[in-house]
């Protein structure tokens, strides 16, 4: 792999991991409704413009990096657990400045939230990105 190849995966990783924390924060913001249909339909809305960033990141792994499946996985995990990270500290930066009585800080999150989120990440990405690489005519 070029060099620049090597840049432009870590960019596109560290890229897409903060713009699912970001997705993950500003959705949480909007669903403050105590209307539980507007709750889930911001979830839901939440849910789909990640899985619209998950497909982007991928297709850019295989169509623009060429990589191979297992990398494309990889890579897209690793994103996934950057921003199950990074939210995992805003709920802690949370309930540091929420002055929530009687609950403990969700420290278990931060190492829990990546591996719990990156894992079926890898697997569906590895499936997704072998049928992309049988069917799919590269040069």
């Amino acid at each position: 792999m070029k060099e620049s190849g090597r840049h432009s995966w870590v960019r596109a990783l560290i890229l897409v991991g903060v713009a699912y924390a970001v997705i993950g924060i500003v959705f949480a913001e909007l669903d403050d409704s105590p209307d539980i249909t507007y709750v889930l339909l911001w979830r839901l809305a939440a849910w789909a413009v990640s899985a619209a960033v998950g497909a982007a990141h991928v297709g850019y792994e295989h169509y623009r990096l060429g990589s191979a499946p297992r990398v494309t996985a990889l890579h897209t995990a690793e994103a996934v657990a950057l921003g199950a990270f990074g939210l995992a500290l805003a709920a802690n930066v949370h309930w540091l400045f929420a002055g929530t009585d009687g609950q403990k800080a969700p420290l278990l999150a931060l190492p829990i939230w990546p591996v719990i989120t990156a894992l079926p990440v890898f697997l569906v990405v590895l499936a997704v990105a072998a049928i992309l690489a049988r069917f799919s005519r590269r040069a």
